[in-house]
This record gives structure tokens, sequence and C-alpha cells, in this order.
């Protein structure tokens, strides 16, 4: 299927985090070029866009090939993820725009609605498009292709497994967006946090050391100086 130039970066992306091109397969610019609808070029492009974010790396002898992340390279994604998204809420407190909190608390609504009646594929899409929301509103672009760039490795490399109460989940989301409301940039910080503190353990390795089989991910990391919750 032809599709434009400038989305072929992410339609290879899309593929890599799909499983269409496993890890460690090459990718040659003659067969994607085809598989797009598109000259060498774009896909050229692409392919050093992909290397700069890591889902591609250049083999001598091979050319480019999609990456082998280390078991401690994926772990060390949901470190930095438990860093930076805290950050991304604080920093919406002080700088969203009345249309961010427009769709954040529309969000809200849909998902926790979605979560009583217990429809785990739409809350899956709901929460991408609530955390994608919550980037954007933190008013930096670097910051938000950080994030973003974060969430497809983070599908790449991990099986997310439902919260196992979804309810709840929604409910911390929620509270996450009445602090950004009120513009309380250190509330929002703790409580996302606490929320992807709380996410860890349902991330699933798809590959592990030892074979392909997927590994729970345990998570050492505890909160330091959690300021209280509660109002």
């Amino acid at each position: 299927m032809r599709i434009p130039a400038h989305s072929v970066c992410t339609a290879i992306r899309d593929d890599i985090v799909a499983g269409v091109h496993g890890r460690g397969s090459r990718l040659t610019e003659e067969l994607l070029a085809r598989r797009h609808g598109v000259s060498r070029v774009p896909v050229r492009e692409a392919l050093r866009t992909l290397e700069a974010e890591g889902f591609v790396v250049t083999r001598r002898h091979a050319g480019a090939c999609v990456a082998e992340p280390t078991e401690q390279e994926a772990a060390d994604l949901l470190e930095t993820r438990t860093l930076l998204e805290p950050l991304g809420a604080s920093r919406a407190a002080r700088r969203r725009t009345d249309a961010h909190l427009k769709v954040l608390r529309g969000l809200v609504r849909l998902g926790q609605e979605r979560a009583r009646h217990g429809n785990s594929e739409d809350l899956r899409s709901l929460g991408g498009w609530f955390h994608d929301t919550l980037a954007q509103a933190a008013g930096s672009p670097s910051l938000t292709a950080l994030l973003t760039q974060l969430r497809h490795k983070i599908a790449w490399m991990y099986v997310v497994d439902a919260p196992a109460g979804p309810v709840e989940c929604w409910a911390e989301h929620g509270a996450v967006v009445d602090a950004v409301a009120r513009g309380d940039g250190e509330r929002a910080r703790a409580l996302m946090a606490l929320h992807t503190e709380r996410s860890v353990p349902g991330h699933r390795l798809r590959f592990a050391s030892g074979g392909e089989r997927t590994a729970r991910v345990r998570n050492s990391q505890r909160p330091v100086n959690m300021p209280s919750l509660r109002h």
C-alpha cells in the first residue's frame, strides 16, 4: 500500500513494534521501498532516524537491521519512564491549555465508563491517548518527543497486562487531571509517580535470556520522599 514519503519512518517503526520485522532481521531499502510504495530515498532517511531512536542498528556486511535490546536496556526504559512521566505531569499543570484539559477530562470520563463495563481493548487505546495528551500538555516538544519514543519502545519490548483494577487505574488518571486543572504541579508529579510505579509489575518482556519466553518485570524502584497524596 502506497503511503506518503514523510510517513515512511512511522510506518517502519510501527512494523517493528508490531513484530513484522523481527529482532535482528535485515531491513533492506529495496524491499522496504517496495512495501511502502516509495523510492529508496525516504526509506534511507527513515532508517537513519530509527537508528538514532534505537530501533535500528547498522552492522558491517549486513547493513540496517532491527536492534536487539538487552534485558537491562529494556529495564532502563521503564525506569526512565517513571522519571519522565511525573515530570511531564508537573509541567502540564503549569502549561496546559483549556483545550488539553477538555480532552483529558473527556478521556477520563470515557475511561471510567469503559472500566466499569470491563472493555479492556478500549481501555488500552484510551490509556495511550490519555498519556499522549498529557505529554503534549507539558508544553515541551522535546519532552513530548522523548515520552512518545519511550512508549513506542516499551510497546516493542514488553507485553503490558491490563491493570487488575481498571476502575482504580482510571481513578488515578482522574486525580492527575484534577491536579493539572488546579495548577498543582507537585501533586500532579507525585500522583503520576505513584501511577507509573504501580504499572511496572504489569510489564512482561517479549524476550528473555534463554529463549523467547516472556518474563514479568520485578519492580525494584521504590518511591523516595514521596509526598502525601492525601488532601
